[in-house]
C-alpha cells in the first residue's frame, strides 16, 4: 500500500517552494564557504550565484584536500597550496581571494611565509591566526631542511647546506648572521643565529665568535648571512668583518672555511671569490 505525501494543509505552491528550498541546501558533507564575503568590508550578498542555486564553492575545501592527497603538490599552483594553509586559520569562507592577494603583495609562497607580522597584517583579511599558521609552516620547513645538515659533513653535503640556508634566510626582510660550527671532521655540531640587524647591516663581534668556538669546542666555521636586497655581492663592510673574524679564530686554532652571502636567487662564496685565504 502506497503512502501519499501529506501537505499538512499547505497549498501546492507553498509545497513547491519548500521543495525548491530544500534542493538548494548543501549536502551534509559540504563545507560551507562564502566567497561573496570580503572580510575587509561589510557583507554584501553575492549576485553571481548560479541559477541552479548551488554555488560552485560547496565542497571546495574537501575537493582541494583530496586533490592534494591524491596527486601531491607539484601540479597545484601556489595559491592553492596557500589556500590549504589558510583553511586552518580562517573557517567557512572562500580564502582563494586572500591567497592570491598575499601572493601579489609578497611575490611568491616563500615571500608570504617569511613575511613579518607587521607587513602581513596590513593585508586586508589577514589575522593573528593567519600569521601563526604561516609561521608554523615556516618552522616545519626550517626543521626539515636543518635535519639534512646537522651531524653531517658540511663539505660533503654542501648542496643541502645551501638549501637549508636559503630556506631559512633568503626571504628575510632584515639581515641575519648565523654560524655553522664544525668539529675536526667538518661535521656540523651547532647551527646558531648570532645577530639580527637592519635591512643592510648586522652587528657581529669577532671576540664573541671566538669565545663561542671555545665553549662548544669547534674546530672550524662556516659564516652565513643574507642580503634582503637579493643581491649577494659582498660589501666592503662584509669583507672587513670576515677578515676580523678569521683573525680572531686563527688565534685560537679555528679555521673559517667560508663565508656565504645568501640572496633571493643567487649566493656568493667568499672562498670561491678569492676573498678568504
Amino acid at each position: 500500500m502506497s503512502i501519499e505525501k501529506r501537505n499538512f494543509g499547505f497549498s501546492e505552491e507553498a509545497m513547491r517552494s519548500l521543495e525548491e528550498f530544500e534542493s538548494r541546501q548543501p549536502p551534509p558533507e559540504a563545507q560551507l564557504e562564502r566567497p561573496d564575503v570580503n572580510y575587509a568590508r561589510p557583507f554584501l550578498p553575492n549576485r553571481n550565484v548560479p541559477a541552479s542555486g548551488r554555488p560552485h564553492y560547496w565542497g571546495h575545501r574537501e575537493r582541494l584536500r583530496q586533490r592534494f592527497l591524491s596527486g601531491g603538490h607539484k601540479s597545484m599552483p601556489e595559491y592553492e597550496l596557500l589556500e590549504l594553509i589558510l583553511f586552518n586559520a580562517i573557517p567557512r569562507i572562500d580564502v582563494k581571494p586572500l591567497a592570491k592577494q598575499l601572493l601579489e603583495v609578497f611575490g611568491d609562497l616563500n615571500g608570504v611565509i617569511a613575511a613579518s607580522e607587521h607587513r602581513l597584517l596590513k593585508v586586508p583579511g589577514t589575522t593573528q591566526k593567519v600569521y601563526i599558521q604561516l609561521k608554523l609552516a615556516e618552522a616545519v620547513s626550517h626543521r626539515m631542511a636543518q635535519a639534512k645538515v646537522m651531524q653531517r659533513s658540511a663539505l660533503h653535503s654542501w648542496d643541502d647546506l645551501m638549501t637549508y640556508c636559503k630556506t631559512t634566510m633568503a626571504y628575510r626582510e632584515t639581515e641575519q648572521f648565523r654560524i655553522l660550527f664544525l668539529d675536526p671532521k667538518n661535521t656540523v655540531i651547532a647551527d646558531e643565529e648570532q645577530a639580527r640587524g637592519t635591512v643592510n647591516h648586522v652587528p657581529v663581534y669577532p671576540r664573541e665568535v671566538a669565545k663561542r668556538c671555545l665553549e662548544i669546542n669547534a674546530s672550524a666555521l662556516i659564516l652565513v648571512h643574507n642580503h634582503p636586497s637579493g643581491d649577494p655581492t659582498p660589501s666592503r663592510a662584509d669583507i672587513d668583518m670576515t677578515e676580523q673574524i678569521a683573525q680572531a679564530c686563527e688565534a685560537i686554532g679555528v679555521r673559517v672555511h667560508d663565508h656565504v652571502i645568501i640572496g633571493k636567487e643567487e649566493d656568493a662564496s667568499f672562498r670561491s671569490l678569492g676573498l678568504l685565504n
